[in-house]
């Protein structure tokens, strides 16, 4: 012993035992919401219950309704709103009056590893280990079953002709929904939520119990098995401890409680979280939480020294522009192979229904719910979901756009507008082919629109040609009168007899100077002078007309200005040279690049748009089947469909003998097989 213990001497040596008999069935009960001096040691147990998984115990105590402190008639009309008139043998109370309470039990704590019970007997400590220790608190779950007949007596009170009901429940129509699949992460939430814990709860039966009070006998002989059974010293191992292991044991240190955080939902990150992202990730996490937001808003919420040119780069991946605001695209919400939370339906078609939505705020401020779903013709939560991401209800006026026009972008930024408004023509033309309507039904009424003139295509062609020789004529004059006014202050030399030689303005690019039979000077025209007239088409729209033709030979029209609007929004902010490109121009620019219109008979019961209609093809690309196309095109002059061996007898008859593979070849180029016949490319029925 040290000698700093010389003045603390011990006064006596207790041997410890562990009784391990009642180790797994030994419970501690404390009720907190009662005096320790009133016990219920002398009340009647009427009966008790356990759920050994759970931990969780119900005990049945009657109450003293002789006692002066109980209000007779308060129990009466508990047990009548419980049990009803009625008797029966399900009745909380049997007695027609509150005779009865429950107590309900809640772990006070789940760990009882340093927890044990202990008696002291004849200078011996018996030590028992703790299976739990529960709270027993008063029930309350009667007045719930008193609410439960309240509502079901209202509900027959209220209820009419059971036939009736029955003819109406059968007229009812049946939604049938599917679950998505459940991810990691959803179903960690599940399993943590409040109606699962009861659930499972309720999935473990009750083992009922046989209640004996303190003094009984059943009870004293219980008691016996708190005592360690085996007191025998050669059982007993000796402690090779040190006293300070022995303590460490005796009392471990507290360690620090693991507490399972609650898993958070999946689109909740800060900001912090946030910058840490690449800037293209950073864009595309607050559009897809915010669904809309002014350009103004989104630079704010960036980091300090970003690049605007930079964001806005990254926004037109993810968002579209409407009204001057960004919306998050449809497929951004919606991705491929995943089906809507509310109905089951595929996000294509969400994508779609979604892409309508938005396309019809793109022409005006507020739209019609019941409108909206009679195209689409999707569920209404689904409906609803797409209206609650970029509009709010408004009394009479349907769903208005959340937020107002940001003029102050669109001209701060119009050639990210123009590029926006041309793609938003490429996705009109797709919503009107799966939908099948037109445009002009949801123009509003009191807007102005201009009226729409419609002309073939050498019609235009000739109206641009008179139009660019007109101007190169008012040029030429000019040119002529400075050269005349030179003339006068310049002395020609003495060797130059001859007269000025007109310019020179035949097309060198076009077989004997013209191009399909009309004059080519406006093309020519534009290279010498190094500009174009305003109403003839440009140089770089010609280039792309040109490329796209002799990579497809065959477009529609609608199908060229789809390709039209995404070679636009692929160009990078501040590149773009297109502007105000009208059909028309269009038009017109592929009839000046070797191309001509196909006029296809369509049959009269067709169901292809107007801009579906229009055929245009590359007539000369300077290869070998220059000449096996043509008279491929003039099979189709004559019929929207065609058989192959009407196409094989016909470049046979005109070009001699064709091999399998020059007709396969031609045929690839030009056309697609549907239900056994040929169409040009567009053509075919869908």
């Amino acid at each position: 012993m040290a000698s700093g213990d010389e003045d603390d001497p011990i006064i006596e040596e207790i041997d410890v035992y562990l009784a391990k008999s009642l180790a797994d069935k030994l419970y501690l009960f404390q009720y907190p919401v009662r005096p320790a001096i009133m016990t219920y040691d002398n009340v009647n147990h009427l009966a008790a219950k356990i759920k050994p998984k759970q931990q969780r115990v119900e005990v049945d105590v009657s109450m003293d309704t002789m006692s002066p402190n109980y209000c007779r008639s308060k129990g009466e009309q508990i047990a009548l709103n419980v049990d009803g008139a009625t008797y029966d043998e399900t009745n909380t109370y049997s007695a027609k009056m509150m005779d009865k309470q429950t107590f309900t039990s809640i772990q006070a704590t789940t760990n009882t590893s340093r927890y044990a019970a202990g008696v002291f007997r004849k200078g011996e400590l018996h030590v028992t280990p703790l299976t739990g220790i529960l709270q027993l608190r008063p029930s309350f779950s009667y007045l719930d079953k008193a609410d439960n007949k309240t509502r079901e007596r209202e509900a027959a009170n209220e209820g009419g002709d059971s036939s009736q009901d029955e003819a109406e429940e059968e007229a009812k129509a049946i939604t049938v929904r599917f679950a998505r699949p459940e991810s990691e992460q959803a179903r960690q939430r599940r399993i943590q939520s409040y109606e699962f814990l009861q659930r499972k709860q309720a999935e473990e039966p009750w083992v009922h119990l046989q209640y004996h009070g303190v003094k009984d006998g059943r009870s004293e002989h219980e008691k016996q098995y708190l005592f360690c059974q085996s007191v025998d010293a050669s059982e007993n191992s000796e402690l090779v401890k040190s006293p300070k292991e022995y303590l460490s044991m005796l009392m471990p240190p507290l360690a620090e409680e693991k507490v399972a955080k609650p898993v958070g939902p999946s689109n909740v990150l800060s900001m912090a979280q946030l910058r840490t992202l690449p800037l293209a990730e950073q864009v595309k996490t607050l559009m897809k939480n915010v669904k809309v937001m002014p350009f103004a808003n989104l630079m704010g919420l960036m980091a300090s020294g970003v690049d605007q040119i930079s964001v806005l780069r990254c926004i037109q991946q993810v968002a579209l522009l409407v009204q001057g605001n960004w919306v998050v695209k449809s497929d951004v919400l919606y991705p491929k192979n995943t089906c809507s939370a509310h109905s089951g339906v595929p996000a294509e078609v969400l994508c779609r229904g979604r892409d309508f939505v938005i396309w019809r705020f793109t022409l005006e401020r507020s739209v019609m719910r019941k409108e909206i779903a009679s195209i689409i013709k999707l569920p209404p939560e689904d409906v609803k979901e797409f209206l609650e991401h970029v509009a709010a209800p408004r009394v009479n006026r349907g769903w208005e756009f959340l937020l107002p026009t940001d003029v102050d972008f669109i001209k701060k930024h119009p050639d990210v507008a123009h590029r926006q408004s041309m793609l938003w023509l490429g996705i009109q033309s797709k919503l009107e082919k799966v939908f099948n309507f037109c445009k002009e039904d949801f123009i509003p009424k009191n807007s102005s629109q201009p009226e729409l003139v419609h002309m073939s295509g050498d019609q235009r062609l000739k109206m641009a040609l008179e139009r660019a020789k007109e101007t190169q004529l008012s040029l030429q004059k000019d040119l002529d009168a400075r050269r005349a006014e030179n003339a006068v202050r310049i002395k020609r030399e003495p060797t130059s007899d001859r007269e000025d030689e007109p310019m020179d303005t035949s097309s060198s690019s076009a077989p004997n100077g013209s191009l399909n039979g009309y004059p080519a000077s406006s093309h020519h025209f534009d290279q010498v002078n190094g500009g174009s007239p305003a109403s003839a088409p440009s140089p770089e729209l010609q280039d792309f007309v040109k490329n796209t033709f002799r990579k497809h030979f065959v477009l529609t029209l609608n199908e060229l200005k789809r390709l039209f609007n995404l070679h636009l929004a692929s160009l990078p902010p501040g590149q773009n040279v297109f502007h105000s490109i009208s059909d028309h121009l269009l038009q017109d620019a592929v009839l000046l690049c070797q191309c001509k219109q196909i006029l296809v008979p369509f049959p009269a019961q067709s169901k292809a748009a107007p801009d579906e209609q229009k055929v245009f093809a590359l007539w000369e690309s300077g290869d070998d089947f220059d000449n096996h196309r043509r008279q491929l095109y003039d099979l189709f002059s004559k019929s929207f469909r065609v058989r192959r061996s009407m196409i094989q007898l016909k470049l046979s008859q005109e070009l001699g003998d064709v091999s399998k593979t020059d007709v396969d070849r031609v045929l690839h180029d030009c056309c697609t097989s549907y239900a056994g016949c040929w169409y040009l490319k567009g053509t075919a029925p869908s």
